[in-house]
C-alpha cells in the first residue's frame, strides 16, 4: 500500500523511532506498547539468497538450531552463493541440517536466481503487495517467510506478518482481546496500522517477549 511522503524503509534504529511515534499518534494503544517495551531491536539481514535461506532454514524451529544449522550451510558454501549452493550435493545439504523440503526449496530458489530468472534486487522499494506476490509463487515459500523477508531483509515499512504465531498471541494481550486472533483476523486488524505495519509488527515482538519475560517462560 502506497503512502505518499511516507517513509517507505526502516533502515537504522532513528527510521524506527519516527514509525513508531506516527504509529502511536495514531493509535494510541501502541503508544503504550512502547512505553512499556521501549525501542524495539531493529533486526535487519542480508538479503538476496542468504536472507531467503536464513528465513527458510528457521522455518518451524528454535531460533539455537536454526542459528546452528545455517552455520554449517555457510561452511559448506561459503557466503551462500546461490550458483555453489545449487551445485552442492544435495546428500551434504541435508546432513548440514535441512530437511528435504527444505533442501528442494533452497536448491531451487538458489537455480532461479544462479540462472537470472528470479532477481532478489528487484524486490528492493517494491510496494508489499508486488513482494509477497512474487515469493510465495516460488515453491515452499508461504506468506510468513514472504513478510519476514520483506521485513528484515528488505526493511520494507509496511510489511506485517500476521502469520507469526508470536504477533498473533502478543496482539490477544495487548490489546485485551478474547482470544488469539486469526490469521486473517490480524492481518485485516493490520491493515488500520498501515503504512507504519513494520513498527507495528516490531513492538508486538517485544511486547511479546517482556510478556514471557514476566511469566518467567
Amino acid at each position: 500500500m502506497y503512502h505518499a511522503g511516507v517513509n517507505t524503509t526502516i533502515e537504522t534504529l532513528d527510521d524506527l523511532a519516527r514509525d513508531i511515534a506516527a504509529l502511536g499518534q495514531r493509535h494510541p494503544s501502541f503508544a503504550r506498547v512502547a512505553a512499556a517495551t521501549g525501542l524495539p531491536p531493529l533486526r535487519r539481514w542480508e538479503g538476496g539468497f542468504p536472507g531467503i535461506a536464513r528465513i527458510v532454514t528457521g522455518q518451524q524451529i528454535s531460533r539455537d538450531a536454526a542459528a546452528a544449522i545455517r552455520g554449517r550451510l555457510e561452511a559448506l558454501v561459503p557466503g551462500l552463493d546461490p550458483a555453489a549452493f545449487a551445485a552442492t550435493d544435495p546428500a551434504a545439504q541435508a546432513a548440514a541440517g535441512l530437511s528435504r523440503p527444505k533442501v528442494a526449496t533452497l536448491r531451487e530458489i538458489a537455480g532461479r536466481i544462479a540462472r537470472g530468472t528470479l532477481d532478489p534486487e528487484a524486490l528492493v522499494g517494491a510496494p508489499i503487495e508486488t513482494v509477497r506476490a512474487t515469493l510465495v509463487a516460488l515453491p515452499g515459500v508461504g506468506p510468513w517467510t514472504a513478510d519476514v523477508y520483506a521485513l528484515f531483509c528488505l526493511g520494507h515499512a509496511d510489511a506485517f506478518a500476521a502469520g507469526d504465531l508470536a504477533l498473533r498471541e502478543a496482539a490477544r494481550t495487548a490489546f485485551g482481546l478474547p482470544g488469539r486472533p486469526s490469521i486473517a483476523a490480524l492481518e485485516a486488524m493490520a491493515l488500520a496500522w498501515s503504512p507504519w505495519r513494520g513498527a507495528a509488527a516490531r513492538l508486538l515482538w517485544a511486547w511479546y517477549a517482556l510478556d514471557r519475560d514476566r511469566e518467567g517462560v
